[in-house]
């Protein structure tokens, strides 16, 4: 059975990235959320909720899904309510990466590189292009939501598991893709990237604390 759902994940998924891709408004409301319902499906399977790691994993992909809903429409309050559902999921991921792994400093540092790399990279830019299309509550929100992102990728370096590390560290990436092309200038294809790497960070994050 897990094979199955781990089945449907994958063919949501590019049925996803394939209607980003054409531009398909109506494909991608059904293939986006079905791609995370199969996914919490696939890590019940997997026995989520066993732990208090699966647990608290378990509700960063329901906030995931309804992060994933929000962002299906758009405006600004839309914008607003997904990106208040994914801060609080990444608190939920950080949550269930503590008790998942020693959290040595040896072990988080290295979480901190692709960190500052992002930071440097995006977050500036960013920041005042926020503040000039929302105003200052959005420049507020989306600080927050870079600090949060970034507590979660070092913790989740912390656990030891690099299919954590490497599944928070492509998160991260997707939101800093997605946050400056809304923000600071559109490009091409950067939705069907935001996409692929969401949804891979994702199923690492999820293969990496319940294989």
């Amino acid at each position: 059975m897990t094979g199955v759902l781990w089945a449907l994940v994958a063919g949501f998924a590019v049925l996803d990235w394939y209607a980003v891709w054409r531009g398909s408004r109506a494909l991608e409301r059904l293939a986006k959320p079905l791609t995370m319902v199969a996914l919490l499906a696939a890590a019940l399977s997997m026995g989520a909720a066993d732990s208090v790691s699966g647990h608290r994993l378990l509700a960063g992909l329901v906030l995931g899904l309804v992060g994933d809903v929000a962002l299906l429409g758009d405006g600004e309050r839309r914008f607003l309510a997904g990106l208040s559902a994914f801060l609080v999921g990444h608190l939920a991921y950080t949550a269930a990466f503590l008790p998942a792994g020693p959290q040595t400093l040896a072990l988080a540092l290295p979480g901190l590189v692709p960190v500052v790399v992002v930071v440097a990279l995006v977050a500036r830019p960013v920041l005042v292009g926020a503040a000039a299309q929302g105003g200052a509550a959005m420049g507020v929100a989306v600080a927050a939501y870079m600090l949060v992102i970034g507590a979660m990728v070092v913790t989740a370096w912390g656990t030891g598991r690099p299919l954590v590390a490497a599944g928070a560290s492509v998160f991260m990436v997707s939101d800093a893709v997605l946050a400056h092309a809304r923000f600071v200038r559109p490009w091409p294809r950067a939705s069907l990237l935001v996409m692929v790497t969401y949804h891979l960070g994702q199923v690492l994050i999820v293969l990496g604390l319940l294989r």
